[in-house]
């Protein structure tokens, strides 16, 4: 199963169709944490799950969703209301608490990608106003693949190009 993760747009609604035009051809599913700033009656969000943002004020998405991915299930949200700008235990415990094997969030604007007991903990950065180290890539997002034993993760950036560097693999609990 492939799934592709993608935050904080902020209006950028151009990327986004290019982003799900470029994997039209793949069977896929489209995660938004949130910040897209774009209204829930976007056609665009028909096919992507998404979140709300703290800077989304024109649409009332819902705070988190527990997404059935296969066997497992992916926790996402936005992150502000957990505290990611300073650390991940509230996000961990509330995937948990879901009996989620992944954790999908955004806000920070910085990608960031980790195993915590057994829980694949992800942020896919900022696809239009990247922060930190990577903001030189101009936005990235992530594919994560999962298959019958591991997570693998892969990150691009805005041009859709593999960002070498960013390669993970995790053992599945």
């Amino acid at each position: 199963m492939r799934l592709v993760v993608v935050s904080d747009s902020h209006g950028d609604r151009d990327i986004l169709v290019q982003l799900v035009a470029h994997y039209k051809d793949e069977v896929v599913t489209f995660l938004h944490c949130g910040d897209s700033e774009l209204t829930t009656t976007d056609s665009l969000f028909q096919q992507m799950t998404v979140v709300q943002g703290n800077m989304d004020f024109n649409g009332h998405f819902p705070e988190q969703v527990v997404v059935p991915v296969g066997a497992q299930k992916a926790f996402l949200t936005h992150g502000h209301l957990y505290g990611v700008n300073f650390d991940l235990t509230r996000l961990m415990l509330a995937a948990q608490a879901e009996g989620a094997q992944l954790a999908f969030y955004g806000h920070t604007h910085q990608l960031a990608c980790e195993m915590h007991q057994g829980l694949l903990v992800l942020n896919p950065g900022s696809i239009s106003q990247p922060r930190g180290q990577f903001q030189p890539l101009g936005g990235t997002y992530a594919v994560v693949d999962i298959t019958a034993t591991d997570y693998q993760v892969q990150y691009y950036d805005r041009h859709f190009e593999k960002v070498p560097q960013l390669q993970f693999k995790f053992k599945r609990a």
